[in-house]
């Protein structure tokens, strides 16, 4: 059995983050194949252009970070119909210098919860345009929004509604096949 690592980024810096619990959710639903690890974005400093000769080693270490992972995936609240600003400066960091954008053909998946009834479609589709521009392929074969309710997902990351659960199983089964077609055809390291 080829494993294959995923990083995950949850887009909410709120230790209560509903997308926190999701995340937790979707590692518990992972087939084998998939290994997935949390690659922190709360430490960051604001991006700028300044520090592109001598990145600060928090920044270094997120760079290296992505590198070891075969894939990513965006857990991620929308904030006023877009992304939130902490995930918009992770992407900015990650992609930066100019020449050493850390998700040029890195398969890539987004996802979010929300309250509202469209969850996160408005966030999903502003990041889908970013991810595109720093060209990561994107699965598109499963879009997911989920409408967060009140003991949907537990503390543990235990997903409570059955036909809920059997669809974000569904969707890292497809973000594996996504993988695989992606590494299979466009390597990384080619």
């Amino acid at each position: 059995m080829v494993k294959y690592k995923v990083g995950y980024f949850v887009g909410s810096l709120s230790s209560t983050s509903i997308n926190r619990l999701l995340a937790e959710a979707l590692v518990r639903l992972a087939p084998p194949e998939l290994e997935l690890i949390e690659i922190p974005i709360r430490d960051l400093p604001l991006y700028s252009q300044d520090y592109d000769a001598d990145f600060p080693p928090v920044a270094r270490k997120f760079k290296q970070s992505i590198s070891e992972v075969d894939a990513v995936l965006f857990v991620t609240p929308e904030f006023n119909r877009s992304i939130p600003g902490g995930l918009k400066n992770a992407i900015d960091w990650a992609s930066r210098p100019w020449g050493q954008n850390s998700f040029t053909r890195m398969p890539s998946a987004v996802i979010g919860t929300s309250p509202g009834a469209i969850g996160t479609a408005v966030a999903q589709q502003s990041l889908r345009g970013v991810l595109c521009f720093c060209n990561s392929p994107l699965m598109n074969t499963l879009e997911a929004y989920i409408q967060f309710k009140p003991g949907l997902i537990t503390e543990g990351g235990q997903v409570t509604d059955d036909s809920t659960a059997d669809f974000l199983r569904n969707y890292m089964n497809e973000l594996h096949a996504f993988i695989v077609r992606v590494l299979t055809v466009l390597p990384r390291n080619a």
